[in-house]
């Protein structure tokens, strides 16, 4: 797994392998995210990274946020609450050096609290398959003001 394009293009990320405490994470493929953020950048969405303020809900290992840093997002804030997958952040912000553009919040996302901060333009939502968690998900992000009004969210499950 490695970073597609950007600033820290070709970064070889961590990631978990059979076996592994975290093996039950299943991280966005290379090729996947490389045409997702085509898709978002240059096809019909015509997204602007630069300046972006991104949320990585179910964060997991953060390829999908750390892609979004990589390609000028100005900050990402990564949600998780495993072990494994708070592991795998720790260690692949570190990788990219990008520890002053993302914070990692030890949190469920179905649980968040208020947004403390300014609403984020680009929401990646990524839960677990199969257990009816993402609509629940965004229903409290969008309470609790994490989500802008005009965001973009990319919801996969």
């Amino acid at each position: 797994m490695r970073i597609i394009a950007g600033a820290f293009k070709g970064r070889a990320l961590a990631a978990v392998g059979k076996g592994d405490a975290g093996a039950h994470l299943r991280p966005t493929t290379d090729r996947v995210r490389e045409n997702l953020f085509n898709i978002l950048t240059g096809g019909r969405f015509d997204v602007d990274l630069d300046g972006a303020r991104v949320l990585d809900l179910f964060a997991g290992t953060g390829a999908l946020g750390l892609e979004a840093l990589s390609r000028g997002a100005a900050h990402v804030t990564f949600v998780d609450t495993g072990r494994k997958s708070l592991d795998l952040i720790r260690q692949n912000v570190a990788i990219c050096g990008a520890q002053s553009q993302s914070n990692i919040l030890k949190c469920d996302a179905m649980r968040l609290p208020k947004n403390p901060d300014l609403p984020y333009d680009l929401v990646f939502l990524d839960p677990p398959y199969k257990k009816g968690m993402g609509e629940r998900a965004i229903a409290l992000a969008l309470s609790g003001g994490w989500i802008a009004p005009d965001a973009l969210i990319i919801w996969e499950e």
